[in-house]
Formats: structure tokens, C-alpha cells, sequence
């Protein structure tokens, strides 16, 4: 291969990472899901185990009976009202994207789909 013919595609990967610099490397200190996301995590999986939530995969069986589709992402957070909800980002098989909260403490939806 010529010379001239490499350069070309290792200059486009130079410029690809120079202009992803955050996102390319490891340890820059940015965390997409929030600095605290391992703790949610624990404390989630103590409260599945004590009874007090429901565990995420019942959830999401739930989701997938009422929308068929496949699962995105899903994290635990608090909602206005001081409650622990699951938000379940889904892919329907119609191509929409749903955002479901329900309720973790019963496995009520309370909004999505």
C-alpha cells in the first residue's frame, strides 16, 4: 500500500479523537450516569433483598408484556414526591422511545407507554 493511501484514514482517526477528547479517555472524571450512581445502585439492591422494592426485572417483565420491545436503560431515582421510581427507557417495536417511570416500592407504572 502507498504511503500516501494510509495517511488519509489516519489522519480522519487523529481528528476523531481530538474532537471526543472527554468521551475517549478513561479517568477525565465525567460520569454520563452521575457521580453518585454505584451508591443508588447498593442502596436499590438492599431494598429488593428487604422487600421494600420490587426487583427491576419483574418491572421490565411488566413493561415487555404491556410494549413489546426490548429494554434501553434503566436506573432508580426519587420523584417529586419523595418516592424511589425505576425509569425504564424502552424500545418499542414500532420504533418509539418510551420513558416509563413506576413506582418501586409496588411496580405500579405511573407514566410511559
Amino acid at each position: 500500500m502507498r504511503p500516501m493511501m494510509l495517511r488519509a484514514p489516519l489522519i480522519a482517526l487523529a481528528i476523531l479523537a481530538a474532537a471526543t477528547p472527554a468521551l475517549a479517555q478513561p479517568g477525565t472524571g465525567r460520569d454520563s450516569l452521575g457521580a453518585d450512581w454505584r451508591q443508588q445502585q447498593g442502596e436499590a439492591r438492599q431494598k429488593v433483598k428487604d422487600g421494600s422494592h420490587v426487583p427491576l426485572e419483574k418491572v421490565v417483565d411488566e413493561i415487555r408484556h404491556r410494549t413489546p420491545g426490548r429494554l434501553l436503560d434503566a436506573g432508580i431515582e426519587t420523584d417529586g414526591e419523595g418516592r424511589s421510581v425505576y425509569r425504564v427507557r424502552w424500545a418499542a417495536q414500532d420504533g418509539r422511545r418510551i420513558d416509563f417511570l413506576v413506582d418501586a416500592s409496588n411496580g405500579s407504572i405511573l407514566s410511559g407507554g
